[in-house]
């Protein structure tokens, strides 16, 4: 069992690839609503987030600390990832000229102290030379011989090493933003995009299928060696659908209920399973209704977890299936007669379900017309005696369900 302090560190390591993904779908979103899909975002490629755009190239570097952190001159975060950029530049695998770098921290940047003067172009702080000073003169005064921090000085002094210096070039690429959000505000800036996107009311459950569509997007990317990054068309076209689904006459459809197969073990206990029984259907249909019930049912039981239905929609849902099942049920019992046989009766029987299987078409919502609803929501009411195929289904199964009584 691992100890209080591995425990710890694994919470860490997670949470900060959590905060990596978070932050490069809300850098997603923010790059989509500028307009615009020449763009890609890739996580743990050539840095935490990589962003390429036309001939700009951008490196992030994401640092999560704890309230009242500060990143000082002799800051492991700030040496780590003055590291990584160095020995990339001396590697020739970033081009400094066409590269900017980004350093992300919560912790605060003191004022006077490196990270401080290497705040954003723009900012009346910014001072590279200053920031250089400030950093030589910490690596001087560092009495650092084990941990980090001396391979990181290390790699900063190879810098200057050559024919061409590059820890000045190095610093005019490198900006650091401190006191940036963190996981939860992150999160929190993220449902306020979702709400934008479709409304209060669905923000939730609408973010929740974009992370999950982002988040399995960027793992493929990650455990491919060199995998394609997530461009900005497959993202806008991935927003642009949730958005569709989302809309006032639709509802979503989740991708994984489509994986749902036909169970051929179907569970015999089911009164829809019954009645179909009832009509003669053989196993590989059997099989399929089944199929469409778990479908409809797991769908139908999202939507109502995630408040995505209006007050009694379904209810009235199922009314409108009833109603249009009851004229045709009736014209069928008119057909046959008080006198009609078993074998009659079958057959005008799966009349009424060859209706249900291919004809009914009855959308929750106008957009939302996948068949399975319709099918699926049929067998539940047929689950509660609701409607029927058999003429005699109802006394059939009252019969059946009803337990047995000693003579």
């Amino acid at each position: 069992m691992a100890d209080n302090g591995e425990q710890y560190e694994a919470s860490a390591s997670a949470l900060g690839y959590i905060f990596q993904f978070a932050k490069a779908l809300h850098i997603c979103i923010e790059q989509w609503m500028r307009g615009g899909t020449e763009w890609n975002v890739a996580v743990e490629a050539a840095d935490d987030i990589e962003i390429h755009q036309g001939s700009d190239r951008r490196l992030i570097q994401l640092k999560q600390r704890a309230e009242g952190v500060r990143m000082t001159d002799l800051s492991e975060d700030l040496w780590k990832t003055l590291r990584i950029w160095a020995e990339a530049a001396k590697a020739g695998r970033i081009t400094l000229a066409e590269t900017k770098l980004f350093l992300l921290t919560t912790a605060e940047l003191p004022e006077g102290s490196a990270a401080f003067y290497l705040q954003p172009r723009g900012s009346q702080h910014r001072d590279e030379g200053s920031a250089l000073r400030l950093l030589r003169e910490a690596r001087k005064a560092s009495k650092a011989t084990k941990g980090s921090l001396p391979k990181c000085f290390e790699a900063f002094d190879d810098l200057e090493l050559g024919d061409r210096p590059l820890q000045r070039s190095l610093l005019a690429r490198v900006e650091v933003l401190g006191g940036t959000q963190d996981i939860t505000e992150v999160r929190t800036a993220l449902k306020g995009l979702a709400a934008f996107a479709v409304g209060h009311a669905a923000a939730k459950a609408f973010l929740a299928r974009l992370e999950g569509w982002f988040y399995d997007r960027v793992i493929e990317q990650m455990q491919t060696p060199g995998g394609n990054p997530v461009t900005g068309i497959q993202f806008d076209e991935m927003l642009s659908e949730l958005q569709r689904q989302f809309r006032h006459d639709n509802l979503p459809i989740d991708d994984d209920i489509y994986a749902m197969a036909s169970d051929l073990s179907q569970p015999s206990d089911k009164n829809f399973v019954r009645q179909l029984g009832l009509i003669g259907a053989g196993d590989e249909r059997v099989g399929l209704a089944v199929r469409d019930y778990v479908r409809a049912f797991t769908q139908r039981s999202r939507w109502s977890a995630e408040n995505l239905l209006r007050a009694g929609e379904l209810g009235k849902y199922e009314r409108k299936l009833v109603e249009e099942w009851q004229s045709r049920f009736a014209e069928m019992a008119e057909e046959l007669g008080p006198e009609a046989t078993e074998e009659e009766k079958k057959k005008e029987a799966r009349l009424i379900y060859r209706w249900v299987d291919r004809e009914a078409r009855f959308p929750i919502r106008a957009g939302c017309d996948e068949v399975f609803v319709t099918k699926g929501s049929y067998h539940m009411l047929a689950d509660e005696l609701r409607v029927g195929w058999h003429p005699d289904f109802s006394a059939r199964l009252i019969a059946l369900l009803e337990p047995t009584t000693a003579s």
